[in-house]
């Protein structure tokens, strides 16, 4: 899930449910295709295990999933902050589960990034690098990251069209022909290419006015 607020956009590992352990719901007796007597020793292992208060194989196999999957959300959310570094807001919030062993481990997470634009094209474009770069970090990116990702090429194509204008008519201002009231027919047609370009971006879901990408589940 990719949550949008204000202009801050979150970067999310899918959360993972494990059940069948000691004290956790959705626990079953035997799972679908064991004979009665695998049940029953199951069983009679997990009760002897409870009195002595060591993990039965069950118990034990499921505390090693989430052991696993604690590590790999937290290495995947840890990615997102190195990089984004001044740009997170927050840091990394986890979604936990309780195991077997009574330790709480974490089964899912979310880093919140800002993504308004900057004050001009030419900070925007480094900024919208650095968003993508951190929403690309982690090893694994999930489709939520290589959203935010796309929201940010889509920022900084948005500023390089912006910037390209912002020259262009700096280069039309600038020429001595052109203040005399004849302007250069190749700064004319390069500046009429460029809004028509811009006009072509707006209609595709980005305007030069907007102030920046609010991102939604």
């Amino acid at each position: 899930m990719i949550s949008g607020i204000t202009s801050s956009t979150g970067f999310s590992f899918d959360r993972v449910n494990f059940f069948g352990g000691r004290g956790q719901a959705g626990q079953s007796a035997s799972a679908s295709g064991k004979s009665a007597a695998d049940s029953t020793d199951e069983k009679a292992e997990a009760g002897n295990s409870q009195k002595t208060g060591e993990l039965s194989v069950e118990e034990q196999r499921q505390l090693d999933k989430l052991v696993a999957t604690d590590r790999k959300v937290r290495a995947h959310e840890m990615a997102h902050v190195s990089v984004g570094g001044e740009l997170v807001r927050g840091g990394a919030n986890f979604d936990y589960q309780t195991g077997p062993d009574g330790k709480r481990y974490a089964v899912g997470g979310e880093v919140s990034i800002d993504t308004s634009k900057a004050r001009t094209p030419e900070e925007t474009i480094p900024k919208a690098q650095r968003i993508r770069a951190a929403a690309l970090a982690p090893a694994d990116p999930s489709p939520q990251d290589n959203r935010v990702a796309a929201l940010a090429s889509r920022m900084e194509m948005q500023a390089r069209q912006e910037l390209a204008l912002q020259r262009a008519r700096e280069m039309s201002d600038s020429n001595p022909v052109a203040s005399s009231g004849a302007e250069p027919t190749g700064s004319r047609r390069s500046e009429d290419a460029l809004a028509a370009y811009a006009s072509a971006a707006r209609v595709s879901g980005f305007s030069a006015q907007s102030s920046g990408f609010r991102a939604f589940a």
